[in-house]
């Protein structure tokens, strides 16, 4: 699923900067959590393709361009989302 989330990220967003991070290990015995992990990730990504975009913008546009493949699989997407040269 990592694989999966970073090319569907690299695809849409050509971004400088990516990084997807399978956090599931801290989750286990919380809601969505299932053996084998693979639930729960958090995406550092740095792309043009957010300059002048406010936060929600980002987050959307993340989310609209992995809806097929986070549906049924993922419980939980932290997103960090950056413009080239933001702090």
């Amino acid at each position: 699923m990592r694989d999966t989330i970073s090319n569907k990220l690299q695809e849409a967003f050509t971004p400088e900067s990516l990084q997807v991070v399978d956090e599931s290990h801290l989750h286990e015995g919380h809601a969505g959590h299932r053996p084998g992990g693979e639930t729960h990730f958090r995406v550092y990504i740095v792309s043009d393709a957010f300059k002048g975009k406010s936060r929600v913008e980002r987050h959307r546009m993340i989310n609209s361009a992995l809806a097929a493949k986070l549906s049924a699989r993922v419980h939980a997407l932290a997103i960090q989302a950056r413009a080239p040269g933001e702090g």
